[in-house]
């Protein structure tokens, strides 16, 4: 596997192509490189940001707040410190992140900037524009960055896709050494997208990478997308906060009194 990043692109604004502008980067590039020019199998890996940028999701730094509360679906957990509270939402993407995935960073000064709405719909637009364009069979990673329960830092992971296979479930092999695997699924949509943040980064000016050598997961474009990865309802482990779960476990506590206590009214 090989990934780099492609350079060149400028300063994205609200309209802007970006099948346009991320296709002549790429022609650019080849011309200097012939060895990164794109082939069937390669998966373009897209920062949200510029993504965002070009559906014109910014808004104004002091509006930032309503901007969470009008994208949050629920607050998953919530801490006060000096500057605020600091909060972990679900967003109306299906994702849980912090402040929504609301951004300050590389935009400019004043400026806040929301996700994609539907960074699904935003991939397959990329990677039917790409594909008709270059001629070939792409696929098409939107990442943004997030943190992890009980890690430290943070990571990029795929908030959309299109053309892609995103896992590589394992469940019913044998591991090396014959014993069967019961829940293995490799998310290859999030390890693709860590691996190219390698090259992207946060300071580099570098929003799109390409990573060679995986096209076996290279799907039509009917392929289900990234919210898919999502687990929601019964299967989130971890979907009530702590003053949820405090109020839930106490109106239980309180019932189970209660039909105690109608038992023992009733008894003889």
């Amino acid at each position: 596997m090989s990934v780099w990043g492609i350079t060149g692109l400028p300063e994205i604004a609200p309209r802007d192509d970006l099948v346009a502008i991320i296709a002549g980067a790429v022609t650019t590039q080849a011309a200097t490189d012939p060895d990164l020019a794109l082939q069937s199998g390669d998966i373009l890996v897209v920062t949200s940001k510029i993504v965002s940028k070009s559906e014109g999701m910014q808004v104004p730094a002091a509006e930032r707040e309503q901007a969470i509360a009008a994208d949050t679906v629920r607050v998953v957990a919530e801490r006060v410190h000096p500057g605020g509270n600091f909060k972990i939402v679900e967003t109306r993407q299906g994702l849980v992140m912090a402040a929504a995935g609301i951004d300050m960073s590389n935009v400019p000064e004043g400026v806040a900037l929301r996700l994609p709405a539907d960074p699904d719909a935003s991939a397959r637009a990329l990677c039917a524009g790409l594909r008709q364009r270059l001629g070939m069979n792409i696929g098409v990673i939107i990442t943004d960055t997030i943190g992890r329960a009980w890690r430290v830092g943070q990571t990029d992971m795929a908030i959309g896709a299109a053309g892609l296979q995103l896992t590589d479930d394992l469940r019913g092999a044998n591991d090396a050494n014959g014993r069967p695997l019961h829940v293995t699924q490799a998310v290859i949509a999030d390890e693709i997208a860590g691996a190219a943040d390698l090259v992207k980064g946060k300071t580099t000016g570098i929003p799109v990478a390409v990573v060679r050598g995986m096209g076996r997961f290279v799907r039509d474009l009917d392929a289900p997308g990234a919210r898919s990865l999502t687990r929601t309802g019964d299967d989130d482990m971890f979907r009530f906060g702590s003053a949820e779960a405090y109020r839930l476990g106490y109106e239980a506590a309180m019932a189970e009194i209660k039909a105690k206590s109608v038992k023992q009214d009733e008894m003889p």
